[in-house]
């Protein structure tokens, strides 16, 4: 009797087994929280992944185009420019006459095509150098003088608080520079001077004088420096072609650089032949 119901355990418990088998095998098993496929069926093919679609490269900006000025305001009709600059500087012709002031040079590349410019219209002008910059290009100091145009003391390395250091460091600063100049051009006549930006101080002012140069400011400013407002290329033209146009008048003084400005040059291509047919074009006179 024990043996039988022994038996009878041991089948029943048997049984059991298997179903417990049986449904754990019948389970699919997890993997990375997905359910894996029973044996014969197929995976669903995986989405493929969307890759990020190349980037258009940059297409260059065209080379700006310099435009026939024709100009509905005849700017001699315009009052004459008059008044002086900050702490006596000149800001004035003191004539009918127009004069062009190029500031920060000599540049390698674009003080020789503004000289070339000039040179093909007849025009003399005014270059306010750096005193660094004309130590390491004569060459260029000596054309400038060489082609008669009139050069300008603009402070050793463009230094814009120069106005406010002491006697010492003024004089040294403008020594320095005059010294640069007239080592390239022995004959060169430095007759003005220009703080940078126009940050002109009594001190700095009556320091040139001592040295036998005339202040010099301006009427017109191009503001071709000002790239974050205007841009280059095209916008930097456009911008500086209508504000010499609009506001050129007798007796301007008108403030624009050779130094890496190519847009000025092809500005003024346009503008002084415009320019010429209105006024007299002149260097500050010596």
């Amino acid at each position: 009797m024990r043996c039988r119901l022994g038996a009878a355990a041991i089948s029943a418990v048997g049984v059991a087994l298997v179903v417990l088998v049986t449904s754990a095998c019948s389970v699919p098993a997890a993997r990375n929280g997905a359910a894996t496929p029973p044996p014969g069926a197929t995976a669903a093919p995986s989405k493929p992944s969307k890759q990020p679609k190349p980037s258009p490269s940059a297409k260059p900006k065209p080379t700006p185009t310099v435009p026939k000025l024709t100009g509905s305001v005849v700017p001699v009709n315009l009052p004459p420019q008059a008044g002086i600059g900050p702490f006596g500087s000149i800001k004035s012709t003191g004539s009918a006459s127009i004069a062009l002031t190029f500031d920060d040079g000599p540049d390698p590349v674009y003080t020789p095509k503004m000289l070339d410019l000039l040179k093909k219209q007849g025009v003399k002008a005014t270059f306010c150098v750096v005193g660094t910059r004309a130590a390491r290009y004569p060459e260029l100091v000596k054309r400038i003088v060489a082609d008669g145009h009139t050069i300008c003391n603009h402070t050793w390395q463009h230094r814009m608080d120069l106005g406010k250091q002491s006697k010492e460091v003024i004089l040294t600063d403008l020594r320095d520079t005059n010294k640069a100049i007239l080592e390239a051009a022995p004959r060169a006549k430095i007759k003005y001077f220009r703080a940078p930006g126009g940050y002109f101080s009594p001190q700095l002012v009556e320091l040139a004088a001592a040295l036998g140069m005339k202040s010099v400011y301006w009427s017109l400013d191009t503001r071709d420096w000002e790239f974050v407002k205007y841009d280059h290329g095209q916008p930097m033209v456009d911008h500086i072609l209508e504000t010499v146009q609009s506001g050129a008048r007798r007796g301007s003084i008108i403030l624009a650089h050779d130094f890496h400005k190519p847009d000025t040059v092809i500005a003024f291509t346009a503008l002084v032949p415009w320019l010429k047919k209105y006024f007299k074009l002149i260097a500050l006179p010596t």
